[in-house]
């Protein structure tokens, strides 16, 4: 069995100022996101777009992410506590991001973004949707050095099992609700993890930047490309979630789904939607 090597979570530390591996891991999505647009921009694919504009796009979606990201993972996932503790919100250095929450709130921003610069919608995510998932993958490995959202209990045998030290306590505690993972956490001193964020990298960030830039790289009818990344991203993280230990706060919601796959249903659907009736026009 694996064990991770539990990073230090800080990258850099100055005095009292410290860099997680988290943040920088952000910086070099957005810096990507930077960098392929100005391709895609200088290669004329979409045409019409001009390399000036990227800094204030770059600037739109780093308020979507970071304000949307925030709010969905309060409301979407711990509406209670933080009602209760409102000024907790703020807290963005204890962690708690929602990806969902992020598209939406990217969602919001290219809408502000388009009425500012006369520009249609999905013309706006048809031109980012291929630059997102690289970032997503850089995110996810985030997650991974932080040793945070680990995946559920497998086999110890399986040459991708992991014991995560960060996930002592979770260990233990089921441990003590099987016999058998009873006997491998006494054996091993934590249980055998599948490293589910290494999965959402790949898939969810490799794939479907492979999926999207390919299909992007011929002219599609407005909407396509949002369309595929709804349906694409949104499946990936459906069938990651299987992997993915549920938030100990929440578990499986209805029909033992998490709600991360609750949460990527809409998006299967819409996208689905989308890509048929794009196809009929």
């Amino acid at each position: 069995m694996l064990v991770h090597p539990h990073f230090n979570p800080i990258a850099v530390s100055i005095g009292p100022l410290a860099v997680h591996w988290y943040g920088l891991m952000y910086l070099v999505g957005f810096v990507i996101f930077m960098l392929l647009g100005r391709a895609r921009i200088k290669a004329g694919n979409p045409a019409g777009w001009r390399v000036e504009e990227m800094d204030d796009l770059l600037f739109y979606g780093v308020l979507g992410v970071i304000l949307g990201g925030r709010l969905g993972y309060v409301l979407f996932y711990k509406p209670d506590f933080y009602f209760s503790h409102p000024l907790d919100i703020f807290k963005v250095w204890q962690g708690g991001m929602a990806f969902h929450g992020g598209f939406l709130g990217v969602l919001a921003a290219m809408w502000l973004f388009g009425k500012r610069t006369q520009r249609r919608f999905f013309e706006i995510t048809d031109f980012i949707a291929p630059l997102v998932p690289i970032g997503l993958a850089f995110g996810r490995l985030g997650n991974f050095i932080n040793g945070e959202l680990w995946g559920r209990v497998t086999t110890p045998s399986s040459w991708w099992a992991m014991g995560f030290p960060t996930a002592n306590e979770a260990d233990a505690a089921a441990a003590g609700t099987n016999p058998q993972w009873q006997e491998w956490f006494l054996q091993f001193g934590m249980l055998p993890r599948h490293p589910s964020q290494l999965y959402q990298a790949f898939l969810e960030g490799v794939v479907l930047f492979l999926m999207l830039w390919v299909f992007s790289a011929k002219p599609r009818k407005t909407g396509q490309i949002s369309a595929l990344f709804l349906l694409g991203y949104g499946t990936f993280r459906f069938v990651a979630e299987f992997a993915r230990e549920p938030d100990n706060f929440l578990g499986l919601l209805a029909l033992n789904l998490s709600m991360g796959q609750w949460l990527s249903l809409p998006m299967i659907v819409l996208g689905a939607h989308l890509l048929w009736r794009t196809s009929r026009q």
